[in-house]
C-alpha cells in the first residue's frame, strides 16, 4: 500500500470523530511490530520517530526512515510516517525527502514568545515544502529524562483561549496539549482532564494531540477520544512490552546468543500491545 499522508489520516480520523493511534520507532522490530499490530486491529497508523531516537541511530535518519517507509508499504493498512519532537532545524529540514509527511516541531522549552516566533517560523517553512506541522503548547513534561511533571503544577495545563492564539499566530497543523499526561510513564495512572480536553476542542480549530499515552488507562484514552482528542502518541508502552519478554526469553535459555531468538518474542509482544491500543483508539469516538 503507498506511503499514507498523516494530514489525510488525521483527516479522516476526525470526520469519523475517532482517534489516530501514533507509536514511536527506535528499531526496525519497533517498526514491523507496529504494522502487524495495525493490520491485526484493522487500524490506520502512524510510525513516529524521534529526534532522540534519530540519536541513537548515529544522528542518521534516512537508514530507519526508508526502512520504516519499506515496512509502510507492505501494510496492509494504512501507515504514514512522522518525525517527532523536533527540535533541530536541520532534521526538520531533511523530513520531506525522507519520507515524512509530517513532524512536530518542539519548541516548548522556549519563552512563550520565542515559541510562537520559532514555530510560526518552522511552520511557514514546513507548508513550503508540504510538511504537516504539529506543535505542543503546555508542559507535558517527562521528555529526555526528566520527572514527570504534576498535573497540578503551574503552566502544566493548556489553556484554550492561549491554545487558539497559538495556532493562529503560528499556523501549525495540530497541537499537543498538556491535560494531565506525563512523557516516559511506566504505570498506566494518569487521570486526564476531560472537561479541559472538551474546551479545547472546542477552541482550537486544529486536531489535538495526546502525548505521554502510554501512562494513560484504557478507559482514559477511550474518554479522550470521545471527548476530542484525535492523534494519540504512544512509545512507552511498546519497550514495556518487548523489554520483559526478551528478558523472559533471555532467561529461559542462558546460552541463546542469535538475536533473532528473543527479539522474535519481544516484537510479538510489542504488536500485541499495538493492536490493543490501536482498537481502544479508533473504536473509541464522539457522539
Amino acid at each position: 500500500m503507498p506511503l499514507a499522508r498523516t494530514s489525510e489520516l488525521l483527516a479522516d480520523a476526525v470526520a469519523a470523530r475517532t482517534g489516530l493511534p501514533a507509536f514511536n520507532v527506535i528499531t526496525l522490530e519497533h517498526a514491523e511490530a507496529i504494522a502487524t499490530g495495525a493490520e491485526d486491529a484493522g487500524t490506520p497508523v502512524i510510525l513516529q520517530i524521534s529526534q532522540n531516537a534519530v540519536g541513537f541511530h548515529g544522528g542518521r535518519l534516512l537508514p530507519i526512515a526508508r526502512a520504516c517507509a519499506e515496512v509502510a508499504a507492505a501494510a496492509r493498512v494504512p501507515v504514514s510516517l512522522h518525525l517527532d519532537h523536533v527540535e533541530d532545524l536541520d532534521l526538520l529540514r531533511a523530513a520531506p525527502a525522507a519520507g515524512f509527511s509530517s513532524a512536530m516541531f518542539d519548541a516548548s522549552h522556549l519563552p512563550h514568545h520565542e515559541n510562537v516566533k520559532a514555530t510560526a517560523e518552522a511552520a511557514d517553512w514546513a507548508h513550503r515544502h508540504g510538511l504537516h506541522l504539529e506543535a505542543e503548547l503546555g508542559r507535558v513534561g517527562g521528555k529526555d529524562g526528566a520527572a514527570p511533571l504534576s498535573a497540578h503544577a503551574p503552566g502544566a495545563r493548556t489553556d484554550p483561549d492561549e491554545a487558539a492564539a497559538y495556532v493562529a499566530d503560528t499556523g501549525v497543523d495540530a497541537l499537543a496539549v498538556a491535560v494531565g499526561s506525563s512523557h516516559a510513564m511506566t504505570a498506566r495512572t494518569a487521570s486526564l482532564d476531560h472537561g479541559l480536553i472538551g474546551r479545547l476542542a472546542a477552541a482550537v480549530p486544529v486536531p489535538l494531540v495526546l502525548h505521554g499515552s502510554s501512562g494513560v488507562p484504557d478507559g482514559e484514552l477511550a474518554a479522550a477520544v470521545a471527548a476530542g482528542m484525535v492523534k494519540i502518541n504512544i512509545g512507552t508502552a511498546l519497550n514495556l512490552a518487548f523489554t520483559p519478554a526478551v528478558r523472559a526469553h533471555l532467561a529461559g535459555d542462558p546460552a541463546v546468543t542469535d538475536p533473532r531468538k528473543y527479539l522474535d518474542p519481544g516484537r510479538r509482544a510489542m504488536a500485541a500491545t499495538v493492536a490493543h491500543l490501536a482498537g481502544v483508539v479508533t473504536s473509541s469516538g464522539r457522539s
